[in-house]
């Protein structure tokens, strides 16, 4: 059946429902998958329509979900994500194609990461501001204690449109689940989305509570190594435990604003 969204511009966007094409178990990615979305949007995370997530198919090794391109992520929905393979074939016709650099970059996560069921990468202006610093994410708050020594780095090469970049990349991050994309921005990635867009949305706090403190130009105090290890340990066990319930929160705050990226 074919159904619309309007855009904020109040443009009509059409797509038809890819639920009866795909299994029960993708129709749920897909769902939280466009919830990501537009709760990157709607927390002001968006470089209009640059910047990308995706989410593995389950059950597969080489077949992950990228967002039509180019849309807002505040269109997005369940029904338009792109399906590709590690080849770059598009699996399903939803009327769209996607971003090279997102499919070289998100492949590369996917085909060297067994444990990834999703992965973000983004270019906030506090990402990027961040990215052009040489010093390390300062523990000054829960999130920046969180990624404390716990940030992968990669040079900036251009635009990631370079299959031989992949290689670099994934070298760079080893097994670290967050890394800092040098004059570029972030890429993270972890188990599911939910646990994805946990560790972004952290990831972008910590960010601007180190901007911020440096912003004042007064001297910082460090906290001893072991209080930020102690803290550290702590504070990524609770954010386990809560997952679900942060979640879940979020979810529902979409379903009150705008519901139809279940669609």
């Amino acid at each position: 059946m074919g159904d619309a969204i309007t855009s904020p511009q109040g443009q009509q966007i059409r797509h038809t429902s890819v639920q009866g094409r795909v299994s029960a178990e993708e129709w749920r990615v897909r769902v939280d998958l466009a919830a990501f979305y537009r709760l990157v949007a709607h927390h002001g995370m968006t470089d209009l329509v640059l910047g990308h997530l995706s989410a593995r198919v389950p059950g597969t090794a080489d077949q992950f979900l990228l967002n039509p391109h180019p849309r807002m992520f505040e269109q997005i929905t369940a029904s338009s994500l792109v399906k590709v393979d590690a080849d770059g074939n598009i699996l399903l016709n939803v009327g769209s194609n996607y971003d090279i650099p997102a499919y070289t970059i998100h492949g590369a996560v996917y085909g060297a990461r067994d444990d990834v069921g999703s992965a973000a990468h983004t270019h906030t202006a506090a990402g990027m501001a961040y990215s052009a610093l040489p010093d390390a994410m300062l523990p000054l708050s829960p999130q920046g204690t969180r990624f404390h020594d716990a940030l992968a780095r990669h040079n900036f090469e251009g635009v990631f449109d370079n299959p031989e970049e992949r290689a670099r990349l994934i070298a760079d991050m080893g097994g670290i689940d967050a890394a800092l994309l040098e004059n570029h921005g972030y890429l993270v990635c972890a188990a599911g989305v939910p646990e994805c867009w946990s560790l972004l949305y952290d990831l972008e706090q910590a960010t601007l509570t180190h901007l911020a403190a440096l912003s004042t130009g007064a001297e910082i105090i460090h906290r001893e190594g072991a209080l930020v290890s102690a803290d550290k340990a702590r504070i990524d066990a609770e954010s386990q435990a809560f997952m679900a319930a942060r979640w879940a929160s979020q979810c529902r705050q979409l379903d009150i604003l705008d519901p139809s990226y279940r669609d």
